[in-house]
């Protein structure tokens, strides 16, 4: 049975309708709150996609910007600066990687990764450019990496589409087997398939890839945009499983809110010269403090182990809601979890909290995203899943009545 969904207007015709956004302006937030124009409070639970890591308007954040911004904000990036130095060398302390080249983007990050890998193999395999990709994985919204997207709906978007992705069924190494041919180059994936409703990569999975990669010398790549920054309860995902790749990338949460992502690799692929890559704002100084002091955050003794017991709580409480109201599977680590709804559409349960004051997320029609801030607390976590399981009932009396009257009718 349908449900009846609000339909967005677009309330600001100055602004390019390129999302559904509901008809609410927020003007300002603190931690896991947010405020609209009419001074409702929301509890959120998207974060800005699990940019906001540390929640809205994090101290340590606005004493960065305002502190650094004093001191300078673009130098340019034909040269150093001291911040850019300060995050690059801190990510390398506490990764497998050793050198790391900033942008503004996810998909930034993602389109330069593919560069460096189609370059390598331009310089060590014969010219190979082909990367292994999985259906339904999400890399970003530039061409290169829509391309590199399994992301249902975009096979026809803004064709002709770049040639050089292979798909395959993510979990299926047999199949990422037999799509290693002459021209492969690379395997690309998501630890935790964010998009398709937060789908984890097993650890034999991950290991078995890193042997494939290895036995016919292509290289492995981590998109870790969503994942990286202690979102899965580690400061990367790759340490669940002790697998490394060959080159990682970063986003989301690394900026905290400001516009920051982050390439990583390791020595042995660096074959970018001078000119091959670059960006007009890439790692400046004003953004680059900004990462470096939510990398300190995110190291604090403490830290990372309540990101740990607070996802263990969240996926705690939506599994008893799941169980009570018949729903469906919940999955995901640390503070990225999914709901699957079973027969309840997720986007009525969407609306449903919304008006009660909470924000959360339905990438699918029947799954629901969780992505609070990592330092959400117990209570926080609490008033959600009380909300959601009224919103669930309530849900479910009314497609119950629903039926109720359309069975009278037939």
């Amino acid at each position: 049975m349908e449900v009846a969904m609000k339909n967005y207007d677009n309330p600001h015709p100055s602004v390019m309708p390129v999302a559904r956004r509901p008809d609410v302006c927020f003007v300002r937030g603190k931690g896991s709150w947010l405020w609209d124009s009419h001074d409702k409070p929301y509890l959120d639970f998207v974060q800005g996609w699990a940019v906001n890591c540390l929640g809205h308007a994090p101290d340590i954040v606005a004493e960065a910007l305002a502190r650094q911004a004093a001191q300078l904000i673009h130098p340019g990036p034909g040269y150093f600066n001291a911040p850019m130095i300060e995050l690059a060398d801190m990510i390398a302390a506490h990764s497998c990687f050793d050198q790391l080249f900033f942008t503004n983007s996810g998909a930034e990050a993602n389109e330069g990764a593919i560069k460096l890998a189609r370059k390598w193999g331009a310089m060590y395999k014969l010219g190979a450019f082909e990367i292994i990709t999985l259906q339904h994985g999400f890399h970003g919204r530039t061409l290169a990496t829509m391309c590199a997207s399994g992301k249902s709906g975009w096979e026809e978007l803004y064709a002709p589409k770049m040639p050089g992705f292979i798909k395959v069924a993510r979990h299926d190494i047999d199949a990422v087997e037999a799509a290693i041919g002459r021209n492969t180059v690379a395997i690309m994936l998501e630890l935790v398939q964010g998009e398709s409703g937060v789908h984890p990569m097993p650890e034999d999975y991950l290991r078995a890839l890193r042997r494939l990669a290895d036995e016919h010398g292509v290289l492995l790549i981590f998109d870790e945009v969503q994942t990286g920054m202690g979102r899965t309860g580690t400061l990367f995902a790759y340490e669940h499983s002790g697998v490394e790749p060959d080159i990682m990338t970063l986003g989301k949460g690394l900026g905290g809110g400001v516009p920051l992502a982050g390439l990583a690799i390791k020595k042995e692929v660096s074959c970018f010269e001078p000119g091959d890559q670059g960006g007009t704002f890439n790692g400046n100084p004003l953004m680059t403090a900004v990462g470096l002091a939510v990398v300190n955050a995110l190291l604090a003794p403490g830290f990372l182990h309540h990101v740990r017991v607070m996802g263990r709580r969240l996926s705690s409480g939506l599994t008893q809601i799941s169980g009570k109201y018949g729903l469906g599977e919940v999955r995901g680590e640390g503070l990225l979890l999914a709901m699957d709804t079973g027969s309840l559409p997720a986007a009525a349960l969407v609306e449903h909290m919304l008006a009660a004051g909470v924000l959360i997320n339905a990438p699918r029609e029947h799954t629901l995203r969780f992505m609070p801030a990592l330092n959400v607390a117990a209570d926080e976590i609490d008033r959600m899943l009380a909300l959601l399981n009224a919103a669930c009932a309530d849900l479910k009396t009314t497609l119950a009545a629903e039926e109720v009257r359309d069975a009278s009718l037939s």
